[in-house]
């Protein structure tokens, strides 16, 4: 960052809503609106202008599809992004899209706008504008095709009696969907914690499920926790595992904030420490803050292998760094390698080193 200010600049084709969204930055000292631009065509020359360190860039635009754009930027010029989204079926799809291509994060802006809303909800945008600042953004390469074809899931993990509990947040969809297209149709159970709006899991759980080999989709109430499949915390719902007789189902339930997060990846590892033991497998990837790190610990204690990824991988080298620094990661691996790891940590004769 050039200077002791993240330099923004902020893309939304509503004149009011670069105005607010300008004010409520501006009033962080740590923060400078360096310019503004209605749609992406404006915008990639005062990028050149202007070198920012931070894009806020709304994710449906005219003039230039954003995606088209944000494919464009990341390919040619990548730089932090967070994406200002409304809650809405069209708006979670196009974010997810967004964040796959490698936007960092995304803010939503509220229903009640016109009320004050969005000026409610200024510090949450200041504070994902700064974890964006600090986000390690590369080139778009290439990304890992869709699966092959669904097979019945075979016993080869199943008769482990496994379980992957997996946590995440700043750049997390991009590293899970990295790591959930590269598992075979009869991988172990996984359960996920993902920081991510409410609406946009259940979204992100549906491309998910539309690539991978796995079933993917967002936990409900419940639900036996089988081979094959993969569960992801509603975003707006705490998930945590827990024994019925000799089944772990799932459990998802409305609650506080807990490590400043609904849900938590806390939750998720606490109970997964408690229900399975030595049974699991705790994964904690890319993101800001130590939300992961107690609950990683207390799995670790409790006989699980644990996993964190290494700050080269990371976009926020934040919560595998909190739980690396507690004791709680047995071993940091690249991004690149959690998927095989994970697999031959849940193999039978799988041998921990």
């Amino acid at each position: 960052m050039q200077g002791s200010k993240i330099r923004v600049i902020v893309v939304d084709d509503s004149a009011l809503m670069r105005q607010m969204l300008t004010t409520i930055l501006s009033s962080d000292p740590g923060i400078e609106v360096v310019g503004t631009a209605p749609d992406p065509l404006v915008a990639r020359e005062k990028i050149k202008a202007l070198n920012p360190d931070v894009l806020t860039l709304d994710v449906e635009m005219p003039r230039m599809d954003g995606l088209a754009f944000l494919e464009k930027l990341m390919t040619l010029r990548p730089m932090p992004v967070v994406m200002v989204s409304s809650l809405t079926e069209r708006g979670a799809e196009v974010t997810m899209k967004a964040l796959e291509l490698g936007a960092v994060d995304v803010f939503c802006k509220p229903s009640d706008i016109a009320e004050g809303g969005l000026m409610a909800h200024g510090r949450e945008l200041i504070d994902k504008v700064k974890s964006a600042a600090l986000a390690r953004v590369r080139p778009l390469g290439d990304r890992p095709a869709s699966a092959a074809p669904r097979l019945s899931v075979t016993t080869i993990y199943k008769s482990t009696d496994r379980l992957v509990a997996i946590g995440s947040s700043t750049g997390g969809v991009e590293a899970l969907r990295d790591i959930i297209l590269a598992l075979p149709a009869d991988s172990p159970p996984i359960v996920v914690t993902q920081h991510i709006p409410p609406k946009f899991s259940a979204s992100f759980a549906q491309r998910l499920d539309g690539l991978a080999a796995v079933r993917v989709k967002e936990a409900a109430e419940g639900e036996r926790l089988v081979a094959g499949h993969v569960f992801i915390a509603p975003g707006d719902r705490h998930l945590a595992v827990r024994r019925s007789g000799a089944q772990l189902i799932t459990h998802v339930y409305d609650g506080p904030l807990v490590t400043g997060h609904k849900p938590s990846v806390n939750v998720l590892f606490h109970s997964v420490a408690e229900a399975c033991g030595a049974k699991a497998v705790g994964v904690i990837l890319t993101g800001m803050g130590r939300d992961g790190a107690e609950g990683l610990l207390a799995m670790r204690q409790a006989g699980a292998a644990t996993i964190g990824e290494d700050e080269g991988s990371c976009v926020v080298y934040g919560m595998p760094k909190a739980a690396y620094e507690l004791g709680a990661v047995e071993r940091e691996l690249p991004l690149s390698r959690i998927a095989d790891e994970v697999l031959r940590l849940c193999r039978a004769d799988g041998a921990r080193g």
